[in-house]
């Protein structure tokens, strides 16, 4: 009779860099009766060290302008150029890897100018002298004149670029779709329907790109479909909305930076309620961006924070903030989401780190998986009270949690009183309206 035995020789699966034999381990629940214990310890000591290890301020970038910061958008097709744009009028191009400046132009424009990146790594700037100028910030020298110049009827307030085609959009009071090979051909106009009012934002949708969405001074969000060359919907939230951000890994979903300070994500196909509304700003939300990934967002807003937000909830993961920042009015994240820049009225552009207590570098196998699992271990305890608490709590600047104190209180005054009078009136018997649905005052198509 022949017996078959499985014979393993112990270098085989030795630990590397150990003469000691790896003995196998029985993982029966039976035989390790402490192990929850053990790994809540573990789960406490992993959050607390993720705290004490979080720093996200990296740096401030050269310089900075000598005006207020209005706009930031990062480079496509690199991982280390991004361009701003600063209330005098000056357009500047900086590389991450020295975090100085590399190109500049001054007074490009009369007034605060906005910008975006062309598919071939040019930049578009236009502004309120009613002027939009290409730049080619990779072959020209510092204050170099513009490659071409497009002259419009109204002060442009947005520009943003087609994904595949050599397009562009630019807002005033109409949407002007321009073709960049054609420079004297006469712009294509989108608008709503007796509408006159002043398009403050605009952004080509990334995935369907054929759509393009546009925020204005009427509170209205209206989608335009450039295959038919007219409007899809519109709709009137309750307050402004001061930028737009479409989903770059879902087609039908973007978010919009609200003056009422939050941040309401949509689905173009159902435009009557919000997919999420994030709260957490005690001001204006100034700015919006998803991250490439498109599970992450990030905000600047008039109180002088940036927040981090995770799509699917509805509270920020993190907040940051330094003493001399003051109000943000552009944020972005960098094409490999590991990194997060901003742009505030003090003329600063800072470089933040997307995850405070994650240290970028080479990691030995044995460092990446301790922080897998201790990441996995935050994970499976984070319902527990004490680890909550740890992982959600903020020291926020004192007008910030001032300003939230005044702001609960005053919410929960409207709340009271909106419940007195349903109490007191036929609304008892009428559904109640969802807290999605309730900055939509009206719907057209």
């Amino acid at each position: 009779m022949k017996i078959k035995a499985l014979s393993r020789s112990v270098s085989a699966y030795q630990p590397p860099g150990s003469t000691a034999p790896k003995q196998p381990r029985n993982v029966d629940p039976a035989i390790h009766p402490f192990e929850r214990a053990r790994e809540y310890t573990r789960a406490l000591n992993a959050v607390k060290l993720e705290r004490m290890f979080a720093a996200p301020f990296i740096a401030q970038l050269g310089n900075g302008h000598s005006d207020g910061v209005y706009n930031i958008v990062s480079d496509p097709n690199s991982l280390q150029r991004f361009a701003s744009s600063a209330g005098d009028g000056s357009l500047k191009v900086w590389d991450l890897t020295s975090r100085e400046q590399v190109w500049q132009v001054n007074h490009a424009h009369e007034n605060i100018p906005r910008i975006c990146w062309t598919r071939d790594q040019k930049l578009l700037s236009c502004g309120t002298d009613r002027k939009i100028h290409l730049f080619s910030p990779y072959q020209t020298e510092n204050n170099s004149a513009p490659l071409s110049t497009w002259l419009g009827t109204n002060a442009f307030t947005s520009i943003s670029h087609h994904r595949s085609k050599n397009s562009f959009a630019a807002s005033s009071n109409v949407v002007s779709i321009y073709d960049l090979e054609r420079h004297t051909a006469a712009p294509e106009v989108l608008q709503w329907p007796s509408s006159t009012d002043t398009i403050t934002n605009v952004a080509f949708n990334q995935v369907e790109q054929s759509i393009l969405a546009s925020t204005a001074v009427d509170r209205s969000i209206v989608l335009f479909d450039l295959r038919t060359s007219m409007p899809l919907h519109r709709t009137v939230l309750n307050f402004a909305s001061n930028q737009i951000a479409w989903n770059p890994m879902e087609a039908m979903n973007f978010a919009v930076a609200n003056e009422d300070h939050n941040i309401y994500l949509f689905d173009m196909r159902k435009m009557d309620r919000a997919l999420n509304v994030l709260k957490g700003h005690v001001a204006a939300a100034m700015s919006v961006q998803f991250s490439p990934t498109g599970e992450e967002l990030v905000s600047g807003s008039y109180d002088r924070t940036i927040r981090l937000w995770k799509r699917d909830q509805g509270h920020s993961r993190d907040m940051y903030h330094t003493k001399r920042q003051q109000r943000v009015f552009s944020v972005t994240f960098t094409p490999d989401s590991k990194y997060v820049l901003s742009g505030s009225d003090d003329g600063n552009i800072r470089l933040w780190r997307a995850n405070a207590s994650k240290r970028e570098g080479v990691v030995s196998t044995r460092q990446r998986q301790a922080r897998e699992y201790n990441e996995a271990l935050v994970d499976r305890y984070g319902h527990m009270p004490e680890v909550r608490r740890i992982k959600r709590h903020r020291h926020l600047p004192k007008v910030v949690k001032k300003a939230g104190e005044i702001k609960s209180e005053e919410l929960k005054a409207i709340k009271r009183r909106e419940e007195n009078i349903r109490k007191h009136s036929k609304k008892q018997f009428e559904k109640r309206e969802s807290e999605r649905e309730k900055m939509v005052l009206a719907k057209q198509k």
